[in-house]
């Protein structure tokens, strides 16, 4: 029964993920048939639309394409931030023991492919895209399994879904650090400001959503407005959301158990409304409900449909709409090369590492999960997708004429990665009975 329990919530995210892979697949279908049609033009303007605000004293608007890149993946990283700080402190991240097997697998995954990337590149003009084959999509990554069914263990599942989390702290690192632009100091202070008050807030066990949305809306300007991407803001964020509850489970049911017999003994009235007596004991039952629930818990749960079923697609149907018969500006060099990183990089990268380190002892390898399995998942960590597209559009933001290339390269390395993987995990897993 506990263990029932315990993995229930992963199980839900698995499915969630994997129906957003199916939804990602048919996003970038709809984007390249588009893209690719007579309608194509309308397509690509309908992207640099610009949308926002205008006044005689100010102005801030920016293409519909940057409100996808920008505004709405910095919820994307949000909720990633909120994931990376449950499983840091109460997840599959938070001991030496848990994080090592998928860490290990993670660092090969993330340093063979940008090796391969920088050996490879023989273009200066293209040398900034080694961060492009970093990152897993967990969506597609984990749809695939999902289609795999008992075949494959929930330990398996369970390795891909936290080296992918690692393989984006690496990414979100990259970002900051190298994909950012000229560096505005004086906004940047002021950003680092608001966020250490809201650190505090944190500590001191306060939250309210509409603080913290008050707060992230003048975050991310300022991050936006500074230099530093502001999809960094809302990683950066999510860590000031608190974990913890403010009341425990047995004073919860305590306090229900009062409320019920509060509301039991209130006056009724005959019409199809509720009584100043009920509507107050209500209030109290979604007061003591909103200190029971842990914020970043409860923000993350309401956030991951929003993410998974709108955002992603949103941002798949936006960027993958390359026009892929305009060979003539086609860099094969640059295809190439990130083919080879997703393919080959990331499958040699994990499995090397891994097999390395267990050699040495250093991991220990869940006894249902095969090596083969662990060379099957090595290659659909090649899919890279959402999170090399993003890298891609930041890369060659300077360089346009590249991303065209660098998105072909994402899309035909992923959609190997993903047979392969698919392949060998096939005939290498053997239907688990219950």
């Amino acid at each position: 029964m506990i263990k029932k329990v315990f993995l229930t919530p992963f199980q839900k995210f698995v499915k969630i993920e994997s129906f957003s892979g199916i939804l990602l697949l048919l996003s970038t279908v709809v984007a390249l048939v588009w893209a690719n049609s007579s309608f194509g033009d309308f397509y690509r303007e309908l992207w640099q639309y610009d949308i926002g605000i205008v006044t005689e004293t100010f102005e801030f608007k920016k293409p519909l394409i940057l409100w996808i890149n920008d505004g709405l993946m910095a919820i994307f990283f949000f909720l990633i931030g909120l994931e990376i700080k449950r499983e840091l402190l109460i997840g599959e991240l938070n001991s030496a023991k848990k994080i090592a097997f998928p860490l290990v697998g993670a660092l090969g995954g993330i340093l063979v492919p940008v090796i391969f990337f920088v050996v490879l590149n023989q273009n200066p003009d293209t040398a900034k895209g080694w961060g492009i084959p970093m990152a897993t999509d967990i969506a597609f990554s984990l749809a695939i399994l999902n289609v795999l069914g008992k075949r494959v263990p929930l330990s398996l599942k369970i390795f891909l879904t936290a080296f992918a989390i690692v393989d984006d702290i690496g990414a979100v690192l990259v970002i900051a650090l190298f994909y950012s632009g000229t560096i505005n100091m004086s906004l940047l202070l002021v950003a680092m400001v608001l966020l250490g008050i809201l650190y505090v807030f944190s500590f001191k066990g306060f939250y309210s959503s509409y603080v913290f949305f008050f707060f992230g809306t003048l975050i991310w300007f300022l991050f936006l407005k500074s230099g530093i991407h502001p999809t960094v803001a809302g990683i950066l964020m999510a860590f000031s959301v608190p974990i913890r509850q403010k009341i425990d489970t047995s004073t919860f049911i305590e306090q229900l158990e009062n409320v019920f017999k509060d509301i039991k003994s209130a006056s009724v009235l005959n019409e199809p409304i509720l009584s100043t007596d009920q509507i107050r004991h209500i209030d109290d039952l979604e007061d003591w409900t909103s200190k029971f629930q842990s914020p970043l818990q409860h923000l993350e749960n309401n956030l991951h449909g929003w993410v998974a079923y709108f955002i992603i697609p949103i941002f798949a149907f936006a960027n993958a709409g390359v026009l892929i018969n305009g060979s003539e500006n086609l860099d094969t060099a640059l295809v190439t090369n990130i083919v080879i990183c997703l393919i080959l990089g990331k499958s040699i990268g994990i499995t090397s590492l891994v097999l390395l380190a267990k050699k040495f002892k250093l991991i220990t390898i869940p006894s249902d999960i095969s090596f083969k399995q662990v060379i099957g998942v090595a290659f659909l960590a090649g899919i890279g997708f959402t999170m090399a597209i993003f890298i891609s559009s930041l890369a060659f933001a300077s360089s346009p004429e590249y991303i065209d290339s660098a998105k072909i390269g994402i899309l035909i390395g992923s959609f190997i990665s993903a047979i392969i993987g698919f392949i060998i995990l096939r005939f290498n897993s053997k239907k688990i009975v219950t």
